[in-house]
Parts: C-alpha cells; structure tokens; sequence
C-alpha cells in the first residue's frame, strides 16, 4: 500500500516515533541517550522544531513537536538519524541500519489532545515496568515539565502555558495529570495513528485536515472522536 503523505498545518503539533530495526536496541549506555539528546536539540534550532516532550526508551524514541514549516520534521529526523547512526557505528565498532525504515507520526489536534500525548510519551517507561514513577526515568521531559528543572531542549507549548499563570502552577497542574490513568481507548488511538499516519484529532478537526490536504485522515472503519469533547474539558484550565 502506498504511503500517506505527511501532514502539516501551521501551529499544529506531531507526535513522532522512531524504533530500532527489528525492535533491537538502538541506546546501550547513558553516552548513547546523552549524544542523542544533544544532537537532537542541534537539530531542532537548526530546523525550526520546537521539542515540547520526549521519551528515549532503549528500543525507540517518542517526540512530541511543533514544526516552523512543512519540511522541518523530516529535516531534523534525517539530520539527527544519521549523526546518531554515525555514532553507533563508530563507538560500537559495528555496521547496517540502526533505524526502522522511516519514522512515524501524527499530526496532533493540540486543543484537545496535546496533554494526553505528552503523558503518554512520559508514561512510557511506567507503561513498560522500568519505573514505578515517570519522574524515576532519566531519559524524558517529565523531570522538566512535572517539576522544573531545567532542560535546554524544552520549548513550553501554549497549552502548557495555560496551565497556569507561574511556573509553580503550571508545574503542579501538569504534574496531577498523571493522577489519572491514560484509558485502553485513548491508548489505542494514540498508537493506531501515529503507526498508521492518521489525524489525532475531534471530528471537526478531521474535517478542516481532510479538505484541506485531501487525503485520508482516518480508517474507513473508524467512527468519529466522541471523547475529544470531555478531553478537552478535563486537560485545560
């Protein structure tokens, strides 16, 4: 089946995924997740992509990100994937591909979704039982958007921002998000759509992105977004 083409709308965010190939291990020691953190801040000043949270787990990485223009995202991951690559190769004396073939992603419909992909990704490590607490992991945003510190890469999102009028609000709103657990539903929808290249989104969002790009936006047999509704209402101020 041929490839969907990438989505962008102006101001809009993108979850990304990349996985090692065959699911192997693509970081080996705490350099690895260090080097891979400090080219991709490189990458994204270079190419206009503001990183809002991320997740390096040891077989894949979790992006969230707004693009300045259509062509940044696939810039930056083709810059970052090679330098990495790079890397690997040299420190570990090996050869062949690193990466799963090309990466994934979605295009986020921020008002009503932003906050849930970032738990999501900063859940990760908790989802995969190498954490009791995503604020125990050392390789995310969490320890940046839950509780301050600071990390050069992180550009605040305006959704964020809206959590509260200083950065202590903001800390301690996004912070009882993770009070409440990610459902089986918004789970599935968050993975199905990046895998698949679908839009993660409410209906009427669905439907400004279909006739606008006219391209497919979701499976045939899907349904419409009824939660995004009360998403929304629980997530923002």
């Amino acid at each position: 089946m041929a490839r969907l083409p990438r989505l962008y709308v102006p101001g809009c965010s993108h979850h990304i995924i990349q996985r090692g190939n065959n699911r192997h291990a693509c970081f080996y020691d705490e350099r690895d997740y260090a080097f891979y953190l400090q080219q991709l801040r490189i990458s994204a000043e270079e190419f206009g992509v503001c990183i809002h949270s991320f997740v390096l787990m040891t077989n894949h990485v979790h992006l969230l990100v707004t693009p300045k223009t259509s062509k940044s995202c696939g810039k930056m991951m083709q810059s970052l994937g090679r330098k990495y690559v790079r890397y690997i190769n040299h420190t570990y004396q090996r050869t062949g591909t690193l990466w799963e073939g090309r990466y994934k992603s979605t295009l986020v419909d921020t008002q009503t979704y932003f906050l849930t992909v970032s738990r999501y990704i900063e859940m990760n490590p908790v989802r995969a039982h190498m954490v009791k607490s995503p604020d125990e992991y050392p390789w995310s945003s969490f320890k940046g958007n839950g509780l301050g510190k600071n990390i050069e890469l992180l550009t605040p999102h305006i959704v964020y921002l809206a959590l509260g009028k200083t950065k202590a609000q903001r800390m301690s709103r996004y912070y009882s998000l993770f009070e409440q657990d990610i459902s089986s539903e918004e789970l599935r929808d968050i993975r199905e759509c990046t895998n698949k290249a679908w839009v993660l989104g409410s209906d009427k969002f669905k439907a400004q992105i279909k006739g606008a790009s006219n391209r497919r936006v979701e499976s045939s047999g899907w349904g419409g977004d009824r939660r995004s509704g009360d998403r929304s209402r629980s997530l923002t101020p």
